[in-house]
């Protein structure tokens, strides 16, 4: 005989309004439906409704939940008590400079491939040059917090701050030229100096002085540790800019 189980059931309160919408609302209303919950949904279309729910019940991102009259929280709680990770933002992570590299290699092999062919040593020379345009673009988001962390650990903008500032549209303005094969009289030095710079500036912070820091290879609001990553950031500079230059004696 086949006996049935009771359906899951949750209460879910959250913030619909004509001027916004809860997102954490509309996940946690997902994340209950792909978790097998029947969800009672009750939306909060003012701030006298919102308001008048205990302040208990809310979570820090205003979605709350009520499972078996017990009250769970916001989106965070909801998903401790469904057994999922949540995301700590203090927390380090390399997934901003790895989804940065893949994207690029892929923009590489792209390229390629709409010029005939799919693997030649045009692919890699592009993705240096495609990683250091969307480095620099990450760079240049928040120019201030770059800057504050960069100073930091780079040894000549330490001496002279403007370096700092002019740091990113340095490796935007190489990683172009690379793109195109052009001037490179003026890329592939620029590309040596600040990979050259960049490299010493690591290995001394990390390797020498043993310094636990943030790398600002993807901006400043990155929790990207100093390491590796930085070092591989710029000694491909280093190695594109070698190349060109190998290149365009030999041409």
């Amino acid at each position: 005989m086949l006996m049935s189980t009771p359906k899951k059931k949750a209460v879910l309160y959250r913030i619909v309004m004509e001027d916004h919408i809860c997102p954490f609302g509309l996940k946690s209303l997902d994340l209950l439906k792909r978790e097998g919950y029947e969800v009672e949904d009750h939306w909060l279309r003012t701030r006298e409704e919102t308001d008048s729910l205990p302040e208990r019940t809310w979570g820090r991102d205003h979605a709350a939940g009520i499972h078996r009259g017990a009250r769970i929280g916001g989106n965070d709680d909801l998903r401790r008590f469904l057994g999922k990770d949540v995301r700590d933002p203090q927390a380090t992570s390399y997934r901003p400079v790895l989804t940065v590299f893949v994207t690029t290699a892929l923009m590489s092999v792209a390229a390629n491939w709409a010029s005939g062919s799919i693997m030649t040593v045009r692919v890699f020379e592009w993705f240096i040059a495609f990683s250091m345009c969307v480095l620099a673009i990450l760079k240049l988001r928040d120019f201030e917090s770059f800057s504050n962390m960069f100073l930091g650990y780079v040894l000549l903008a330490r001496r002279w701050v403007r370096y700092a500032y002019l740091y990113p549209f340095g490796e935007a303005l190489a990683g172009v030229l690379m793109v195109a094969g052009a001037l490179v009289w003026l890329s592939a030095p620029i590309a040596f100096f600040i990979g050259a710079v960049g490299s010493w500036s690591v290995f001394q912070a990390v390797y020498i002085e043993k310094r636990e820091l943030k790398c600002a290879c993807v901006g400043g609001d990155s929790n990207v540790p100093l390491g590796v990553v930085s070092l591989t950031e710029n000694l491909m500079m280093v190695a594109m800019a070698l190349r060109m230059i190998t290149k365009t004696v030999a041409l």
